[in-house]
């Protein structure tokens, strides 16, 4: 089979290798189309250290052609989305049965954005911070995959004013098309807030604007960390302050859910993939790459050239 594979010298190339079998509990899924996510730049970049060669890719749509033992045999055939641990950008990948949604009736292209950025943005909202009616709340990297789908769940779940933190004004005119309320640049948060507070804040960036974020927390707020675009400085926390404000830091790390509940992140996709279905939500592909364009495809969402999600086409 034709796959991508990551080399030690951190370039992928494409290359042909023998097509993988499903083990117990896996399905063997044809690919159509792979979508790219940041868990790609932090492969390349070693933040998530793997044997090389290695064929990346974590979110897949295409068709089951085979299954494991103990998978039900009716699966074959089936239109799914997986999640996977790796191996999305080759024309043959395994996945867990039980991170493999049915998707009939969902446009395969559709159903490659949706990925891992989906279930995340959809708990974000809903499990982690639990967004009430009326409620405010800001998300940060308000252009990406994640921040797009945010607004639209926070939405969804009746929340009040919603504010996006963006990168640059360009990125404000793209954000703005999702529903925000205000959208402000990175270099203006917080100043350009004034003395506004938020019940709910959504923290992918880390460094001075989680701090930054902590001090705009409204009594009884949530802050939802799931990632470290800007640094991986570690930032400090006083746990009394916190106590004495009525305020809480909460983090999510949907990787390690899928390894130990992977029966909560399941639920959760599948509540995810029923509102994108209705139309409710819906990631916004932005960009279609060939395998043999990955490399430059990962190195753009590493630069902040990315908005919206971009896929892969592999068959």
């Amino acid at each position: 089979m034709k796959a991508v594979v990551l080399d030690a010298d951190d370039r992928f190339r494409l290359a042909n290798l023998e097509a993988p079998a499903p083990g117990v509990g896996e399905v063997a899924i044809g690919v159509q189309y792979a979508g790219i996510q940041w868990g790609d730049v932090l492969v390349r970049d070693g933040h998530f250290p793997t044997p090389r060669p290695f064929v990346p890719g974590f979110e897949a749509a295409g068709r089951i052609v085979a299954v494991g033992e103990g998978v039900d045999e009716s699966r074959i055939g089936r239109q799914v989305i997986a999640l996977t641990s790796a191996g999305a950008y080759a024309e043959v990948v395994t996945a867990p049965a039980a991170l493999t949604f049915d998707a009939d009736g969902v446009d395969p292209r559709l159903a490659a954005g949706f990925g891992w950025v989906t279930p995340t943005a959809y708990d974000l909202v809903n499990t982690v911070t639990r967004v009430r009616p009326g409620e405010s709340v800001l998300i940060h990297a308000a252009a990406g995959g994640v921040g797009s789908l945010a607004v639209q769940f926070a939405r969804a779940a009746g929340a009040g004013r919603i504010v996006g933190v963006v990168g640059d004004a360009d990125r404000a005119g793209y954000a703005a098309k999702f529903g925000y309320d205000l959208l402000v640049s990175r270099a203006e948060f917080p100043d350009a807030l004034a003395a506004e507070s938020f019940d709910v804040i959504l923290d992918p960036i880390g460094g001075p604007a989680r701090l930054a974020g902590l001090r705009r927390l409204a009594p009884h707020g949530r802050l939802a960390i799931y990632g470290n675009i800007a640094t991986f400085e570690p930032v400090e926390l006083d746990a009394n302050d916190l106590l004495m404000n009525g305020v809480s830091a909460l983090t999510y790390n949907s990787n390690l859910l899928s390894r130990t509940h992977p029966d909560r992140l399941a639920d959760s996709a599948r509540q995810a993939l029923r509102m994108m279905a209705s139309g409710q939500v819906g990631p916004d592909i932005t960009a279609e790459y060939e395998m043999a364009d990955l490399g430059k495809a990962v190195e753009r969402l590493a630069n902040g050239g990315t908005r919206g999600k971009s896929i892969v086409r592999i068959a």
